[in-house]
């Protein structure tokens, strides 16, 4: 018999079946995700059932979801019997239980789907609120009880996710109060499961982390409250509150002396109502802390002309992460002999790549980029007609935050939400 030691905080939780819905929501690092998927396998076991797991974007399960759940079955020393394929992803228990992966950026092939009684929505806030309701459609099964679980970092009380489990302030609805979901941790109203955890209720985390979650309070307070207190908010109306200027001469210093700097440059490209903007950046990954040094910033300015001003980019080598929805100016630079590659675009990269630079503890960027400071000091979320802020929508086109999006391709800021429960003792659960 294999057994395994769970967070306390989460045992009642493992075994609760009780209600169609259960929202988790939580802080980085408090395990939810862990033990989410420890008990659709505990279920699965059990039953036969066919559970679908669910993200915004198809590619994010193979090293999230999927991962995650090979490593637990490895963990319980269930290889033998449960079969984790990977192409397509898919799970298969000895009884008949299987788990199948879909992303709502190919909402097509949810259509084919029959007989699903399980449904984990994995990041559910980036999840679109149509794909929600379209989600409920597909949770249907003729005999068996139906259950969605639904996972997530709180992040603006504007969320579809807030307004439909706590409170719809605009339409004067409350469902729950969110600080009362704080004070007892768990909550069972209106057929639906609450749990609320932090990096505290995960007694395998080391102090060190604890601590750089507590660090996030010295440079952005929304991202703290995301991640160490694990509650919704209001959002700063600024995108980048760590972002700074600093003299020139500063800024190379600090970059000289950073041990093994990470350079990048990003280009956005343009012509007649938007900017070619291209930024050398440089990373220094201990610190988090994002510097740019270098600007080029035009419009109007057809291939050659531009090529002509970067020539430099040309002799030195350098690789340009370029916007890669234009694969014709890409290959018109490639056949000029620049070193350029396009960069990974899919559907909802615009808020992940915001997401990403907004990790940095600090943003510093020399005063010569002038074009750079313009867009990104103070530059604010665009907000809808009810005036509610939109997390991938801006008030002015930033090209350079685009230039930076491109040059962090395949950089990650940090490990802070991955790997809450590598080195779990094996003792308290039984199967």
């Amino acid at each position: 018999m294999t057994v395994k030691e769970v967070n306390p905080h989460f045992e009642d939780f493992l075994f609760d079946w009780s209600t169609k819905f259960q929202f988790l929501v939580g802080g980085y690092g408090s395990s939810k995700s862990y033990h989410v998927a420890l008990k659709l396998i505990l279920k699965l076991l059990k039953e036969k059932r066919t559970a679908l797991v669910v993200r915004e974007v198809y590619d994010t399960h193979r090293d999230s979801t999927f991962s995650l759940l090979e490593e637990i079955i490895n963990d319980l020393e269930l290889d033998h019997k449960v079969k984790c394929v990977s192409s397509p992803m898919q799970i298969r228990f000895p009884n008949g239980s299987k788990i199948i992966f879909k992303g709502m950026d190919k909402p097509a092939k949810l259509k084919s789907i029959n007989n699903v009684s399980i449904v984990w929505v994995e990041e559910c806030s980036e999840v679109k609120y149509e794909g929600f309701k379209e989600l409920l459609g597909r949770l249907r099964h003729p005999t068996l009880s139906l259950h969605m679980l639904l996972s997530t970092n709180p992040v603006s009380k504007n969320n579809w996710s807030y307004k439909h489990f706590f409170k719809d302030e605009l339409n004067k609805v409350l469902i729950l109060d969110d600080e009362d979901l704080y004070k007892k941790k768990t909550i069972i109203t209106n057929n639906t499961y609450y749990h609320h955890s932090t990096a505290d209720d995960n007694l395998f985390l080391p102090r060190s982390y604890i601590e750089e979650l507590e660090d996030m309070k010295t440079y952005d307070l929304d991202l703290h409250r995301i991640a160490r207190e694990g509650r919704f908010g209001v959002n700063g109306a600024k995108v980048l509150p760590q972002f700074e200027t600093m003299e020139h001469e500063a800024v190379m210093a600090e970059i000289k002396r950073i041990r093994t700097p990470m350079k990048r440059v990003g280009m956005d490209f343009g012509f007649v109502d938007s900017y070619n903007a291209v930024l050398r950046l440089a990373i220094d990954h201990k610190k988090k802390y994002l510097y740019i040094y270098w600007e080029y910033y035009k419009r109007d300015m057809t291939d050659d002309k531009t090529a002509e001003d970067l020539v430099e980019f040309k002799e030195s080598g350098e690789l340009i992460k370029a916007d890669s929805a234009e694969p014709k100016t890409i290959r018109y630079f490639q056949q000029q002999r620049f070193n350029m590659e396009g960069a990974k675009k899919f559907g909802g990269s615009r808020l992940q790549y915001t997401k990403k630079v907004k990790r940095f503890k600090k943003i510093i960027c020399s005063d010569r980029c002038t074009n750079t400071i313009f867009e990104l000091k103070d530059l604010t979320y665009k907000k809808d007609k009810n005036g509610d802020i939109i997390e991938d929508e801006f008030n002015i086109d930033p090209h350079t935050l685009s230039a930076i999006w491109y040059a962090l391709d395949e950089y990650e800021v940090s490990d802070l939400k991955g790997n809450a429960l590598r080195s779990m003792d094996k003792s308290a659960l039984g199967l």
